[in-house]
């Protein structure tokens, strides 16, 4: 399990008050880019009764290095293997109740493999151009946490290598 609950007791303003915690052992997203086309995965989300359009991503297995992880469930969830792997940062999804940090990465010079869902996975993927994406994101379309998130990092990103490219020239 890639996370347990936890009770812990901490001081604020010198009271000592009782927290419920979610220690987990982390998780990934990936934006697959190719051709300034990304890679969603098109899923069922019991929790909130909806099909979300959201990267790729998934839990760390415990002692588990998040590039592995990446690398594993980009293959797992999209079917593409990455030859070049760039980190783009790290946040913390819900840090009022959870210790979950979510490395996010960009997945480039992709090539296509096999799917490899798990029986409870309902995943359709579907290709979108990187301005399309970013339409749908400022426009409510997109609803996913995580993929809004990276997005922003994507554009730094981006930014810094348009910046370094033309510094280079």
């Amino acid at each position: 399990m890639a996370f347990q609950f936890t009770r812990k007791m901490v001081k604020i303003k010198g009271q000592l008050r009782e927290y419920h915690i979610v220690e987990h052992h982390g998780a990934v997203a990936i934006i697959p880019w190719q051709d300034e086309m990304v890679t969603f995965v098109y899923q069922t989300r019991p929790a909130v009764g909806k099909k979300l359009l959201e990267i790729p991503a998934g839990a760390l297995e415990k002692g588990e290095e998040p590039l592995e992880a990446a690398r594993r469930e980009l293959a797992e969830e999209t079917g593409w293997r990455a030859k070049i792997w760039h980190r783009l940062g790290e946040l913390y999804l819900a840090p009022g109740y959870s210790t979950e940090v979510l490395h996010l990465y960009l997945a480039t010079d992709l090539s296509l493999g096999e799917q490899d869902l798990d029986d409870s996975e309902d995943i359709e993927v579907i290709h979108l151009p990187w301005r399309e994406a970013l339409i749908r994101a400022q426009t409510g379309s997109i609803k996913d946490a995580k993929t809004l998130a990276a997005f922003l990092h994507l554009e730094a990103w981006l930014q810094n290598q348009i910046k370094t490219e033309s510094r280079a020239q």
